[in-house]
């Protein structure tokens, strides 16, 4: 349950609405109906999370199963079906830890001594017919109240505290809605996210793999390639009118530069390290601190800024096993990645410029739900208090005076600065982080960059990090699914196949087929032996945009019968006609940067 303690361990979210209570509510009875169960069973914590609950529990001898999850949610019925009361109760700690010692609840006489050494003399429990559990609360009235719209989804394992040197606890996941419509909603659309994860698909569709000797490291295959590098054309693209101009930096630096830089401080246990010649290399995980080399490497004046250096460069970065989740979450990794360098009084323009191409990409990508929310300073960060009060206050003022919603994520900036975060929403109304914008007045005093101001002074420029798709692993795995791997054409890896009907139509087919390849065109060729009703339904299943069939009489008009994915219809076009359309489809992209304003 949330536990009643303001210690970082055990810390909550706040329980405000109606939902949440009942939430947390049933938290509670699937321990009463585990313990009911599994009479020794031990409990740890149990939150609310976004449309559920979990609870982490120790139960000896016992390795739960997700077939259990149907047996505990029946006894869980029984529960709720006796609509017992949840009373509240305060206990001094004494009496508390002698009652939980007493039952052999080892982690929440830990969570109570924790509360003991940070000053607390209370706590609250709250009972339900014959479980007792320790708890701040609040709750529904009656275990009742919970309805019938939840569901026991999963069984994990989570280390005590998340510290791997603590025991391993089961934890058991459900999901709770107020209205029982609302649940069914909700396993409708998990049933299509799985139809639509990037994982299948990307094997389906033949776009990646991964293999064990390679952890977390995704093998992009010809397809796979043609989209991650008609993503990266399409940021070239819209850097000519934003002024960006790109460099290559190196993979391995001495680690010298990111003691410098405050990554060895603060994010070495998510850097790799090698040593050559005697001398301590670090692989890079950002691009940052090579940018600053750049700039440094010329003499720099006032009417030089802004400065955009955009970045393509492989990234590494450590995540545990357990948090690896196919191109979502991997170790090696390319940002579309940029770092801005510019005087204080051009921070403002430089930002809404940022936010505007943010804006338009994801607008272009039918991303149009997007949540922004503003990451202010961590506790672990380099700089003083006053250059983050500016960095902070710089970000809000932008965010202001566009007069854009957004939502404080209080303590999750980067180390070097405060952030804006875009988060998207897909089709099936799921949040994603994508872009970031960072506003860094430390890293650029750090390497002691500067630049010559009008009055001849020396100032240190100020440095934005940005980043529009972010990750492109990421952002193909979350536009896989968003289009359920139905690209648009110019996106596809295959826009168009081209299919004989027979075998003297393939001469015309190939001829064709050549002609819109030298227009860089993505198709290929279907000229098995096989039947049509297969290679056509073939088709539809890798969902390639276009399919053109040509037999005699198609020929004879000098033309294709052209099937539009997802339609039944064929309708018969010139080979003219095919041209004009693909080409204004595979242009799509340039219209964006065309829009731009310069």
């Amino acid at each position: 349950m949330n536990e009643n303690t303001a210690l970082h361990d055990f810390q909550e979210p706040e329980i405000t609405s109606k939902v949440e209570r009942m939430r947390h509510s049933a938290a509670h009875v699937m321990a009463h109906a585990v313990k009911n169960l599994y009479p020794a069973a031990k409990f740890g914590i149990g939150p609310t999370i976004e449309n559920g609950f979990y609870y982490d529990m120790d139960i000896p001898g016992v390795k739960l199963v997700n077939e259990d999850l149907e047996k505990i949610e029946a006894e869980m019925k029984k529960i709720t079906k006796a609509n017992a009361t949840l009373v509240k109760a305060e206990l001094s700690i004494g009496d508390a830890i002698s009652k939980f010692e007493s039952e052999g609840q080892t982690y929440k006489v830990e969570i109570i001594k924790a509360l003991q050494a940070a000053g607390e003399s209370v706590v609250t429990t709250f009972t339900e017919g014959d479980f007792t559990d320790l708890c701040k609360g609040p709750h529904i009235m009656r275990a009742g109240d919970i309805g019938n719209g939840y569901k026991l989804m999963s069984i994990a394992g989570a280390y005590w505290r998340g510290k791997e040197t603590n025991p391993m606890l089961t934890r058991i996941y459900g999901v709770l809605f107020e209205k029982k419509a609302q649940l069914d909603e909700y396993l409708t659309m998990l049933e299509e996210a799985k139809k639509r994860d990037h994982r299948k698909l990307g094997k389906e569709l033949d776009l990646f793999s991964f293999i064990p000797e390679a952890p977390a490291s995704p093998f992009f295959h010809p397809k796979g390639t043609a989209i991650y590098n008609r993503l990266v054309q399409y940021m070239r693209d819209l850097y000519v009118p934003y002024g960006y101009e790109e460099v290559i930096t190196p993979q391995i630096m001495d680690v010298s530069l990111w003691k410098t830089s405050g990554h060895y401080d603060n994010y070495k246990d998510s850097m790799y390290f090698t040593n050559i010649d005697e001398r301590e290399f670090a692989v890079k995980p950002m691009n940052c601190p090579a940018h600053t080399f750049i700039y440094a490497s010329s003499k720099r004046s006032y009417r030089d800024l802004p400065i955009r250096f955009a970045d393509f460069g492989r990234l590494h970065r450590y995540e545990k096993s357990g948090a690896t989740a196919g191109l979502t979450r991997v170790r090696t990794f390319c940002q579309d990645d940029a770092h801005i360098f510019c005087t204080p009084e051009q921070i403002e323009l430089e930002i809404k410029k940022v936010i505007e191409m943010v804006l338009k990409t994801y607008a272009f990508f039918n991303f149009t739900d997007v949540e922004i929310n503003l990451s202010t300073r961590p506790e672990k960060r380099v700089g003083s208090d006053e250059l983050w009060d500016t960095a902070e206050n710089g970000l809000k003022k932008v965010l202001d005076g566009l007069n854009m919603p957004y939502v404080i994520n209080a303590g999750d900036g980067a180390f070097y600065g405060p952030k804006i975060d875009f988060r998207v929403s897909d089709a099936l109304k799921r949040k994603h982080q994508l872009g970031t914008i960072q506003l860094d007045f430390n890293m650029p005093k750090r390497f002691n960059l500067e630049y010559t101001g009008s009055d001849n002074s020396s100032p240190t420029p100020v440095m934005v990090h940005r980043a529009v798709f972010g990750s492109l692993e990421r952002f193909i795995g979350i536009l896989i699914e968003h289009v359920a791997g139905a690209f648009p054409f110019w996106l596809a890896p295959i826009q168009a196949r081209l299919v004989p009907v027979a075998d003297q139509n393939k001469e015309y087919v190939a001829a064709f087929t050549k002609e819109l390849r030298l227009m860089g065109l993505r198709v290929d060729i279907d000229d098995r032996n096989e039947s049509m009703g297969l290679k056509t339904r073939e088709a539809q299943i890798t969902k390639i945009p276009f399919s053109l069939v040509a037999g005699d009489r198609d020929i004879a008009s000098g033309g294709f019968a052209v099937r539009k994915y997802g339609e039944t219809n064929m309708k018969l076009m010139s080979k003219d006609e095919i041209v004009t359309l693909f080409r204004e489809l595979n242009a799509e992209p340039m219209k964006v940067a065309l829009s731009v304003e310069t």
